[in-house]
């Protein structure tokens, strides 16, 4: 019997993605800092809280092993965070419109007392030339307010680009599978 699996997460969609692995698990909320340290690259931030958040959890379910995932969108080498409501979103489309957005997905599997098990991907997103209205239509059809970047690429977001460039093409939404399978294997669960 392979050891309870706990996703350190809320999030619906990292949730509806490793649902798609067929593996019982539940959620936790991490309860974890993700204030950026001076200096830190995207790179390294969400490396460091998808780490921090397998870390929380593992903390107070040490049987468990812990999933713990965090996505850090780059725009001219600077993070760039969820945009919080409407005047958000139109101002990080507008800026993204005819440019790329870096996507780096950080992500850890972790058991108390154990070494983590870790990868990171990165998606390169470019997006086409956007007009005010085309971007006003999107954001108030999806409203992705809870989105880093401004869009949902599972839904209607996907419109907006000229082209993504990733290895595994569930990174973007939240959760890289494929990476995620490899680690959990690793752990000693049973996948195909």
């Amino acid at each position: 019997m392979p050891s309870p699996l706990i996703l350190a997460s809320t999030s619906i969609y990292r949730r509806e993605l490793l649902g798609r692995l067929g593996l019982a698990f539940d959620t936790a909320r991490p309860h974890t800092d993700e204030t950026p340290r001076p200096g830190e690259t995207p790179a390294a931030l969400a490396a460091r809280l998808a780490t921090a958040k397998a870390g929380a959890v593992a903390a107070q379910q040490p049987q468990a092993w812990v999933i713990g995932s965090d996505q850090v969108a780059e725009f001219d080498g600077r993070p760039i965070g969820k945009p919080g409501g409407r005047d958000g979103a139109l101002a990080q489309l507008q800026a993204m419109s005819g440019r790329e957005v870096r996507f780096l997905t950080g992500l850890c599997v972790l058991r108390h007392g154990q070494a983590p098990l870790t990868a990171l991907d990165v998606t390169t997103v470019r997006f086409r030339e956007l007009n005010a209205a085309e971007i006003a239509r999107y954001v108030d059809a999806e409203q992705p307010y809870d989105c880093a970047g401004s869009f949902k690429s599972e839904g209607l977001g996907i419109a907006l680009f000229e082209a993504i460039e990733s290895s595994d093409p569930t990174a973007l939404i939240g959760l890289p599978l494929i990476a995620t399978a490899r680690l959990l294997r690793q752990a000693g669960y049973a996948l195909p």
